[in-house]
């Protein structure tokens, strides 16, 4: 039966992926907040209008990939598809431009329409931060050196390329539209539809777009660089020389753009070859008039967000956990000793796996497979003279302990794998 499979797009998320998946967003959030960064939630659905209005009515997402409904009072709500019109939606809702400057950190699922492929779901998970209120490129180097000191925290560095960019301020892009207006008529009849009707309402969104025709004609289109003005290249000269000054390695990618009208200044994407052709683990950029053009006051912004599913692709190794200590008892008149050593030893910080049933040879070898670091054995004897049976499964060796003094006989076992 259909219903008993998963959605086309999503995926269950077993134990050994989930941990990977917590290993990085609890890495993520750790270093986030060695640089200032507060952890957020914000709601998976919104007002339909807090993602037409940021990402626009002619983009990819808003007109091919949102998941949208209507809820029983007939308002139009959205799953969330992207994190960051949340975020300004929360700082306009609650005020928060008084308390500027802004730093906060997110995590949790996006929801798109689209063809799924090699770490991208219809249901996928990021991570992400903004900074705001901060309008000068070193906001932009803080999050850059942010994400280049998570890539290495998470040993996957090596293998990914920062590609940046500048977009310019709004009178290099206004400049810059005008020339790829001209361009883009003359090759009017080479345009796809959807591209065709972005020409008239905005030009830059071209720029993202997938179509094989459409990308033919954008390798040939003016490059943004050529239409900056003195401001544009002095601030993006200091952001790459800031970058320099962090020892951060880059590209220069003259083709790398933002089709949204409140992107400027720099873009940037951390990029890999091991993923095929799309190779995107973390991407981010500069959006000063995002929040003005939701209805706020005019707050500078820049940040980045990063899909968990495609960053657990790239980490060759599994993150350590604690090994588990099983309590085996004998008999079933020691299930009532069991429980209370269990619950004991989980308040003193052991992870302690309870055999519930079998016999002792089935306990045991159970409790190997749950990779177990030792067992406590309850035996009748044993317990007779206060003592109980300890099992290391990593040398096989069997030893005997004090009930009394448990605690501190299983230390040696209470570490990490």
């Amino acid at each position: 039966m259909a219903c008993l499979q998963p959605v086309r797009g999503t995926h269950d998320i077993l134990p050994k992926e989930f941990r990977l998946h917590r290993f990085i967003g609890d890495l993520a959030a750790s270093i986030a907040e060695r640089f200032g960064f507060e952890e957020i939630e914000t709601p998976i659905f919104e007002f339909s209008e807090v993602f037409e209005r940021t990402l626009g009515d002619t983009s990819d997402i808003v007109t091919k990939e949102m998941y949208t409904f209507q809820d029983k009072s007939g308002e139009s709500l959205t799953l969330r598809p992207e994190g960051t019109a949340g975020v300004s939606r929360m700082i306009i809702s609650n005020g928060l431009t008084q308390k500027l400057p802004l730093k906060y950190f997110y995590r949790g699922p996006m929801f798109r329409y689209e063809r799924p492929q090699k770490g991208r779901y219809r249901q996928f998970h990021q991570i992400g931060v903004e900074l705001l209120g901060i309008s000068q490129p070193q906001a932009d180097v803080e999050v850059i050196a942010l994400a280049n000191m998570l890539l290495k925290a998470l040993e996957v560095s090596g293998n990914i390329t920062l590609e940046i960019n500048t977009l310019g301020n709004l009178v290099s892009r206004n400049h810059y539209r005008k020339v790829l207006v001209d361009y883009f008529n003359d090759h009017r009849e080479d345009l796809s539809e959807d591209s065709i009707l972005r020409l008239d309402k905005n030009p830059l969104r071209i720029l993202d777009s997938k179509d094989p025709g459409d990308r033919k004609l954008i390798e040939r289109a003016p490059i943004f660089n050529k239409y900056l003005d003195s401001e544009s290249e002095i601030f993006f000269a200091s952001v790459c020389r800031k970058l320099d000054a962090l020892s951060i390695s880059y590209h220069v990618n003259e083709r790398l753009v933002r089709g949204l009208d409140y992107y400027g200044h720099t873009a940037f994407e951390f990029k890999t070859d091991a993923l095929g052709a799309q190779g995107t683990v973390l991407a981010g950029g500069r959006y000063d008039g995002l929040i003005a053009q939701m209805g706020g006051h005019d707050t500078p912004g820049v940040g980045w967000a990063a899909g968990l599913e495609r960053l657990s692709l790239l980490i060759k190794k599994e993150p350590t956990r604690k090994r588990p200590i099983a309590i085996i008892p004998v008999a079933t008149e020691q299930h009532d000793l069991a429980i209370s050593i269990a619950n004991r030893m989980r308040e003193e910080g052991y992870n302690i796996e309870l055999a519930y049933q079998g016999n002792l040879s089935k306990r045991l070898k159970r409790a190997n497979r749950l990779s177990c670091r030792a067992a406590v054995i309850l035996g009748g004897d044993e317990l007779e003279r206060g003592k109980v049976g300890i099992r290391d499964f990593d040398s096989g060796e069997q030893m005997e302990a004090e009930l009394g003094a448990l605690s501190s006989s299983l230390l040696k076992f209470n570490s990490d794998c």
